[in-house]
């Protein structure tokens, strides 16, 4: 399998904890977030991935190039903030494979992709998001879904009681992607997921597997605790 990375991000609400890194090299217990997040994927079978950076860009190569020293990577560097959706149709061009995986990279939802990928390739999905249960949350939006696991509806963040988020890991068929025409700065949640979620052919996988965003001050030090 292959795995698109999203590692461009500013991290803006972490500056006060970490301010001179992207957000993703942020680290936890003296080792950056990110390679928890690799070690996790190669684990899942991941053999190729690609970046998607952006946001002082040159932290990352010393450090990729020790972590992955099979060379087993690629980079695509955005010249400017072309969001979630634009930094993955960027980095597609790195990829081989029909289906891919792609994933925020500062966040770690310890999904089993193998099961995900199958999921998404059985109903014939043109995206297949990996989905977290949580109880009494705020600070995501909340997916809906049938009892088909169709997508049916994404609900902005408010207080909810129970429900689903999206853990930020999507299984994506690249020609249905690419064929919707998709401008090179846009949103994957608001322009792709949302904008087209009413054709039906987006789905939802849930599994009851550890999650964490470390986007904010108290996430990012439970993380040095929960990633000993």
């Amino acid at each position: 399998m292959e795995a698109i990375v999203l590692a461009g991000g500013l991290g803006t609400r972490l500056r006060s904890v970490v301010p001179d890194l992207p957000k993703c090299m942020a680290p936890i217990n003296d080792t950056p977030f990110l390679s928890y997040l690799i070690d996790h994927l190669i684990l899942q079978g991941i053999t190729h991935f690609v970046f998607a950076l952006g946001y002082k860009s040159n932290e990352f190569i010393h450090f990729l190039e020790a972590k992955l020293p099979n060379n087993n990577f690629s980079i695509v560097v955005e010249e400017e903030p072309l969001g979630t959706g634009g930094a993955i149709k960027l980095a597609i061009s790195k990829t081989t494979n029909k289906d891919i995986i792609a994933l925020n990279g500062d966040s770690l939802f310890k999904a089993n992709l193998n099961e995900l990928m199958q999921f998404h390739l059985e109903k014939k999905s043109s995206c297949t998001l990996a989905l977290k249960p949580m109880q009494q949350f705020e600070r995501y939006g909340s997916v809906e879904i049938n009892d088909h696991a169709t997508i049916t509806s994404f609900k902005e963040k408010q207080l909810i009681e129970s429900g689903l988020i999206n853990g930020g890991v999507y299984a994506i068929n690249i020609p249905n992607f690419l064929e919707k025409n998709l401008p090179n700065k846009f949103s994957m949640e608001k322009g792709y997921l949302e904008k087209f979620a009413a054709e039906g052919k987006f789905f939802g996988h849930i599994q009851e597997a550890y999650f964490i965003d470390i986007g904010i001050p108290e996430d990012f030090a439970r993380a040095q605790k929960e990633l000993l």
